[in-house]
């Protein structure tokens, strides 16, 4: 199951879940305060009795004066339940019938040890309705979730052909025309078109369960190398660095290289790249135009320029969400970009 059908499956589960269980709670609150009512209600019929018969199991018999005591009331005092009931034939004295506040405090608890019981089953059934229903809710998502991966691998598949067809033919037109400024338009065209290629791929696969450990500053090296063949104008600048990391380098290099590609693409003339390494922190620094929006970098389709489709980096922002990375961007329009990713989990 995706980490999206997940997200869904959980929150369609606890939003069901918690708004019967506070409906539940609420009544089983109600029923315990009526439950109580009576229990008290049932106190005061068996202490009336008592005061005619004076046969008294649980209760206690003592006489009070008159003075300040209201008849047939139950009083619930700190250490007892008392009541108080006239004597044939006595003006100064009441019959005070009276419970110790312990046994009543066992009857309670009585009342709440079964209230609970039935919480707790209710509770049980809930949660099994609350997972059935999430299940029925996430259909529709994993739907239109198999719908979105089979066109994009339909996609990818008829790429395939154009794109071997074009490089076929770029390799021609070198042989004939030489290295070309047009030729070297559409190379760099065709390389975007794999890319992206290679971006849609990631976006389809999990990579979390898949990894391996290896030194980060050589495979920052091994990447620079790569992205700066086709920027000859910008300067990359790999700090020494001594971190190993434990995930999936693939996925890894998907984030890596999405990052230095914009790094580069949206640099100035003779601009600069610089990666270091700072507390668990990679960052990617570099001289460009500087992003207006940082907090929307993210967002599916967003972009600032016309170049690109605008998915690289929120690819980015899946994948380091797949892979636990944190990550995040400072931006000033004219001075350049710095983006952090926070390798902990990695490391």
């Amino acid at each position: 199951m995706k980490k999206v059908e997940q997200e869904s499956l959980l929150k369609s589960f606890f939003l069901f879940f918690f708004s019967q269980s506070l409906l539940i709670g609420a009544l089983f609150f109600i029923n315990y305060q009526k439950e109580v009512q009576t229990l008290d209600e049932q106190i005061f019929s068996q202490m009336r009795i008592c005061s005619f018969n004076l046969q008294c199991k649980e209760y206690g018999i003592d006489f009070v004066q008159k003075n300040g005591h209201e008849l047939y009331k139950l009083y619930k005092k700190q250490d007892e339940l008392t009541s108080y009931f006239t004597i044939p034939n006595s003006k100064k004295n009441y019959l005070k019938i009276y419970l110790k506040k312990s046994l009543y405090a066992a009857k309670i608890s009585k009342i709440k040890r079964s209230l609970l019981l039935q919480f707790l089953l209710l509770e049980f059934i809930i949660a099994l309705l609350s997972f059935g229903f999430a299940l029925y809710a996430l259909s529709p998502l994993r739907n239109a979730l198999r719908l979105t991966e089979e066109f994009i691998k339909d996609i990818l598949h008829d790429f395939n052909t154009p794109l071997s067809t074009l490089r076929l033919n770029i390799s021609m037109l070198k042989s004939k025309f030489g290295e070309t400024s047009q030729i070297k338009r559409i190379e760099n065209s065709v390389a975007n078109i794999l890319n992206l290629q290679s971006n849609l791929r990631s976006y389809l696969n999990s990579h979390a369960s898949q990894k391996e450990e290896f030194e980060l500053y050589d495979f920052l090296q091994e990447r620079v190398n790569l992205i700066s063949s086709n920027y000859k104008s910008i300067h990359f600048s790999v700090e020494t660095m001594n971190v190993k990391l434990f995930t999936n380098k693939d996925a890894f290099s998907r984030i890596v290289d999405n990052l230095l590609s914009n790094a580069a693409k949206y640099n100035k003339k003779n601009g600069t790249v610089n990666i270091r390494y700072k507390e668990n922190n990679l960052l990617i620094q570099d001289s460009g135009k500087g992003i207006k929006n940082p907090k929307r970098v993210f967002e599916r389709f967003y972009k600032e320029q016309e170049r690109g489709i605008g998915i690289g980096l929120h690819i980015v922002k899946k994948l380091c969400e797949e892979l636990k990375i944190k990550i995040s961007v400072e931006s000033q329009i004219d001075k350049g970009t710095i983006f952090y990713l926070n390798l902990t989990p990695l490391i």
